[in-house]
């Protein structure tokens, strides 16, 4: 869970007295994430939004924690050279673009918190004898299941974008699977490949389901083919 300290909280509506004390980036990361956020609130999930008001070099830009049951979307942009090179490469005009991407891909572990199934299979799927409880070092079995958690919120994330952004998609999923590439071996807690897969094949999020049940479709898949 998040440790949260000398935090600045700001509602998307981005009151003046708030607003007068984001930076720009800040800004500009908020302005992108706020028709997910709209969304999510609508859906009944408890966001709360905080911004790192000090210096947090090496921290991850967006997060998400679980707090007194309310999910807490952590901004720590101010000195991190990581709010930079997780958008190199990306053009400007599509910086909005992945930071929209990255707000649905929290959201989507949101929702798993607020649904009470974080870590939790599928109801139904039945794991593999080979790699049930008690096969795994208590490493592997940690990454396993953050790697899942990873994998769910990326498509969600994915499921988002085709919904509000299908011209923009292709250029959506080439980054994520960049990005993820980046991020470690195939064992990896980041290496959602498996799940980038799935949503690579046509038509994958055309039909009328919620963004979160057409990603269970595809997460339940991916599932199949963890290690």
């Amino acid at each position: 869970m998040l440790k949260l300290f000398s935090l600045l909280s700001v509602s998307l509506a981005l009151p003046a007295v708030a607003a007068a004390q984001l930076t720009d980036l800040e800004t500009r990361w908020l302005q992108a994430g706020q028709p997910v956020i709209a969304f999510a609130r609508a859906q009944g999930l408890p966001i709360d939004i905080i911004v790192q008001p000090q210096d947090a070099p090496g921290a991850v830009p967006l997060a998400l924690g679980y707090e007194a049951g309310r999910c807490k979307l952590v901004l720590s942009l101010r000195g991190n050279a990581q709010a930079d090179s997780v958008l190199q490469g990306v053009p400007v005009t599509r910086h909005g673009l992945m930071m929209e991407a990255m707000m649905a891909h929290e959201i989507g572990h949101c929702q798993r918190y607020a649904q009470g199934d974080w870590h939790a299979l599928p109801r139904g799927f039945v794991e593999p004898r080979s790699m049930q409880g008690g096969k795994l070092t208590p490493l592997a079995q940690e990454l396993r299941e953050t790697r899942r958690e990873e994998g769910y919120a990326d498509l969600v994330a994915l499921a988002w974008m085709h919904g509000r952004h299908p011209e923009q998609y292709r250029h959506v999923l080439a980054w994520m699977r960049g990005v993820r590439t980046g991020g470690g071996g195939a064992g990896g807690s980041h290496a959602t490949q498996a799940w980038l897969a799935q949503a690579d094949g046509a038509g994958v999020f055309d039909g009328p389901a919620s963004i979160f049940e057409q990603a269970q479709v595809l997460w339940r898949k991916g599932l199949s083919g963890d290690k």
